[in-house]
């Protein structure tokens, strides 16, 4: 099956992690996968850029799109007529401008599946599809009449628990002791101001304990000064990626997720369980299938689910056993 996969975003973060694995487990079942991606914004920002990384595993899509929401409409057109000519089985769109253009240029006899990674996606204008992927059953509901199939968060193999945490964190430079923290990007939604409050309560009555903040952001200047009263407890790591990412998540013994941005699979959620990392979430997304704790985004409730220091049973499908419930859903829509 050759299955072309559509990304408007020129960085790696946010469903194009998703995007890269679920590819990377469809080529490992025997098809013929690529992702085409944002060629038109390359400038270099504190994220990193998605292209080098997925030349780097051959998933890179060689064919000459632009694929931008910053495209002129002259470039647009060409994307249409370019798609339009491609010999494919599956197109697999996971924005709306991807959306928008495969309708108007899905090559002739090719399925078309469109992915939505938010509610904010979803809108009565939406364009038609042979088929819907959704991240929550929810969601799946709001495409009343429609194809679903429910996309859970796509994991990879390097997120497993670290052989000896201990040593791990010495090697981070991370003190020992209990380690709390959260791992997204500064901004409102993810509430880490509602973090700090609750980190402090809970410091008061623990001295013991740290906070890890993994990433930047608009609200960065923000939260340092937010956390100056608690000195040395709070750390901030800056941005991490690949690797480093990892590690950092592997060194927590519990991580906050307190809001979601544009991936509502509650992806940190579940590469947190994969490595061991004890989860106290709010109910967003999947985030509550993924939880150990579930609280309210509010202080006392964050501080109760982090010292229950319960543990949920929760199991992880494998990004292959993902894949070929996809791609059978591909062939339902064909």
């Amino acid at each position: 099956m050759k299955v072309l996969h559509l990304l408007a975003s020129p960085f790696f973060t946010g469903p194009a992690e998703a995007v890269t694995q679920l590819a990377l487990a469809q080529r490992s079942l025997g098809h013929h996968v690529s992702i085409a991606v944002d060629r038109l914004r390359r400038e270099k920002t504190s994220e990193e850029l998605l292209l080098p990384r997925l030349e780097a595993l051959g998933l890179a899509a060689s064919v000459p799109l632009e694929l931008s929401v910053k495209s002129n409409p002259w470039a647009m057109l060409r994307d249409v007529r370019t798609l339009r000519r491609l010999d494919l089985d599956v197109v697999h769109c996971h924005f709306s401008h991807d959306h928008t253009l495969a309708r108007l240029g899905r090559p002739k006899g090719a399925t078309l599946i469109r992915s939505v990674h938010a509610p904010r996606s979803v809108r009565w204008s939406m364009p038609a599809a042979d088929g819907f992927t959704v991240p929550t059953p929810s969601m799946g509901r709001a495409l009343l009449g429609q194809r679903v199939l429910v996309l859970p968060a796509l994991v990879g193999p390097e997120f497993s628990p670290a052989a000896d945490r201990p040593a791990l964190r010495r090697e981070l430079g991370l003190p020992e002791g209990r380690l709390l923290g959260m791992v997204s990007t500064f901004q409102a939604s993810r509430r880490h101001r509602l973090g700090l409050e609750a980190f402090a309560l809970r410091h008061q009555r623990d001295p013991s304990l740290h906070f890890m903040l993994v990433g930047d952001g608009p609200l960065e200047s923000q939260l340092e000064a937010q956390a100056a009263p608690l000195g040395s407890s709070v750390l901030f790591q800056g941005y991490q990626s690949g690797a480093a990412f990892t590690r950092h998540l592997q060194a927590l013994d519990e991580v906050w997720i307190l809001g979601l941005g544009n991936d509502w699979s509650a992806r940190a959620a579940a590469q947190a369980r994969a490595c061991g990392v004890r989860v106290v979430a709010v109910d967003e997304g999947d985030l509550a299938h993924y939880a150990d704790a579930r609280v309210e985004p509010e202080v006392q409730s964050l501080v109760e689910g982090s010292e229950r220091d319960t543990l949920a049973h929760v199991t992880l499908e494998s990004p292959t056993s993902i894949a070929l419930r996809v791609l059978e859903f591909y062939g339902r829509g064909a």
